[in-house]
C-alpha cells in the first residue's frame, strides 16, 4: 500500500488542485455529450483531459468522468468501458493492455478518518494497476492499492489492499480498523 499524503484545504497546492478540478469537470461534461461515433472530438476531449494523446489502441468509453485528469497514466491498449469513475488526484497508473469494465470507480482521494481532520484536509494515495489486468464491472479500488500484473478482480469487488501478480480476487468484506472515539 502506498503511503497516502495530506494537503490542506486553506493551501496553495489544494488551490491549483480546485482549479484543475473545475477544468475536469467542464471536459467530462462536454466529452460526456458527443455523440459516440464522433471518435475524433472524442479523443481530442480525452486528450485534454489526460494531458496528452491516448496511448496506441488505448480506448475510453463514455460516459466518463474524473476529478483531475492530469493524474491518470494510460498504457498501450488499455479498454476503459462506460460509466467509470477515476477519482484521481493521487495519481493513477494502468498498465498495458488492461481492461477496466463498466462501472469501475477507482479511488486516489478523500479525507482523514478523525472527524476533527475530516473537514480541513484531504487524503490522496496513488492506484498503481499492472499489466494485462482485468477489473470487473463495478468493482472500486481504494487509495493506495497496487494491482499486479495478470491479476482478476471479480465485478463488484471492493480492493482495500494491494494484489499481488497473477492474483484472482472477488467479494465484498469489511474489517473493522479501529474505533473512533
Amino acid at each position: 500500500m502506498a503511503v497516502e499524503q495530506r494537503i490542506a484545504i486553506s493551501s496553495p497546492q489544494w488551490r491549483a488542485l480546485h482549479d484543475r478540478i473545475q477544468v475536469a469537470m467542464e471536459l467530462t461534461s462536454r466529452l460526456n455529450t458527443v455523440p459516440f461515433g464522433d471518435v475524433e472530438t472524442r479523443n481530442a476531449l480525452l486528450a485534454e483531459l489526460l494531458g496528452k494523446p491516448l496511448p496506441a489502441g488505448a480506448v475510453v468509453f463514455p460516459p466518463f468522468h474524473a476529478t483531475h485528469g492530469l493524474g491518470t497514466q494510460l498504457g498501450e491498449q488499455v479498454s476503459v468501458g462506460q460509466g467509470c469513475s477515476f477519482l484521481d488526484l493521487g495519481g493513477v497508473t494502468i498498465g498495458a493492455r488492461t481492461m477496466i469494465s463498466p462501472r469501475v470507480t477507482l479511488v486516489t482521494e478523500g479525507h482523514p478518518v478523525e472527524p476533527s481532520e475530516r473537514y480541513d484536509t484531504i487524503t490522496v494515495a496513488p492506484v498503481v494497476i499492472g499489466e494485462n489486468v482485468w477489473v470487473g464491472a463495478a468493482a472500486t479500488v481504494l487509495p493506495g492499492v497496487t494491482i499486479g500484473d495478470g491479476s482478476v478482480i471479480g465485478a463488484g469487488t471492493v480492493v482495500a489492499k494491494d494484489v499481488p501478480p497473477r492474483t484472482v480476487v472477488t467479494g465484498q468484506g469489511q474489517v473493522e480498523r479501529r474505533r473512533l472515539d
